[in-house]
């Protein structure tokens, strides 16, 4: 359906967009943070935005009511099953069609011109009750392995095509497929350069960022500290670990940073990624979202993979010499001392196809196709 577009007070016509996405726990906050980075690229083209949340623990409502969205919040009952890994279907806490029966109402009421849905629990189940109350639907998918009523389908994969898609979504329906799509915060595009042009000049690997994800419940952050303790690098060394302030283990990696024979420290709710990692000169992370932060900048990355929707992307990316696969959690210990030699003596060659995967301007083409399709 074209995009409408509503009325504002000053007579200008404002395309009006809902984001159904949750964190939590189980989650983690990279569905809301990826939605978050779409919702300012539309607002800074005129569009208004809001969002649609469960209440479960660790959600991150406070965070988008500060980044200034109006959010709707529905409570999860308390039998609701909670865990360290859940399945997909049980993320929601209530079952398809409780949701998109609280839903509903509301998506009638804003009538938006987008219906935006980044979960990993709905399908075209949920997605057939909400479709008549709003121009278009966007879905936003890693995993391929749903159908979709979408009228445009956002897979930011690396190697992802529209084939993997093929009888999943209706016949009319746009797949935008691959990393040059991913949706990042436009301070990375604007540091591309810098950050290419210094990794241009590095000899070695001294100032290194460590980022398992905003909550990190199996606590890879630690694994990862052990193992730096006694990969042998130089004192004038220094580490960063990023963390958001819903991670468990916050207290217990600071006490393993003073543990280490060089400096760190632990950073809560950065504002700043985008420069982090362009003064990094290696980073050890997850393998989500982040992934096509990093290569946007040309960072080397050594990556762990903490779900298994992360696996076709971490392999893609080790594939491309793009960044380092060592595995899972239980991987780290042994395989980041020599994954770490392997990546400090080849930096320029991993800088190189690492800035070949994405440019960091993904969220802007999203957004156009959004605008021009009324």
């Amino acid at each position: 359906m074209a995009v409408q577009g509503h009325a504002s007070a000053a007579g200008l016509t404002v395309m009006k967009v809902v984001f159904r996405a949750d964190a939590s726990l189980a989650i983690g906050t990279g569905h809301i943070y990826r939605c978050l980075t779409l919702a300012d690229t539309l607002r800074s083209r005129g569009g208004e935005c809001h969002f649609i949340c469960r209440e479960h623990p660790g959600n991150l409502l406070t965070l988008i009511r500060e980044r200034g969205y109006p959010v709707h919040s529905f409570a999860v009952p308390a039998d609701a099953p909670v865990g360290d890994v859940l399945a997909h279907a049980q993320w929601l806490g209530v079952t398809q069609e409780q949701d998109a029966r609280d839903c509903a109402p509301l998506v009638q009421q804003l009538c938006p011109d987008w219906l935006v849905v980044d979960h990993y629990a709905l399908d075209a189940h949920w997605e057939g009750v909400l479709r008549a109350h709003c121009g278009n639907l966007l879905v936003i998918d890693d995993l391929a392995d749903r159908t979709h009523l979408s009228d445009l389908l956002l897979d930011q994969n690396l190697g992802r095509t529209a084939q993997a898609y093929q009888g999943l979504v209706p016949d009319h329906c746009v797949v935008l497929a691959g990393a040059q799509y991913a949706l990042l915060r436009p301070e990375f595009a604007q540091l591309r350069s810098y950050s290419l042009q210094r990794r241009s000049r590095l000899a070695g690997v001294r100032q290194i960022l460590v980022s398992m994800g905003g909550v990190d419940l199996p606590n890879a952050t630690a694994q990862v500290l052990r193992a730096l303790r006694d990969c042998g690098l130089s004192a004038d060394s220094h580490v960063s670990v990023i963390m958001g302030s819903t991670a468990p283990w916050i207290e217990r990696v600071k006490a393993l940073l003073q543990e280490l024979p060089f400096s760190g420290e632990v950073l809560v709710n950065v504002r700043d990624m985008a420069q982090l990692m362009a003064n990094s000169d290696l980073a050890i992370g997850a393998a989500g979202g982040s992934s096509w932060e990093r290569c946007s900048l040309g960072l080397p990355t050594l990556l762990v993979t903490l779900a298994d929707n992360q696996l076709p992307g971490a392999q893609a990316l080790h594939e491309a010499k793009a960044a380092r696969w060592l595995g899972g959690v239980a991987d780290i210990s042994q395989k980041l001392a020599p994954a770490l030699t392997e990546v400090s003596t080849t930096l320029g060659a991993f800088n190189l196809s690492a800035a070949a995967v994405c440019d960091g301007d993904g969220a802007g083409r999203v957004a156009s196709y959004m605008l021009e399709s009324a």
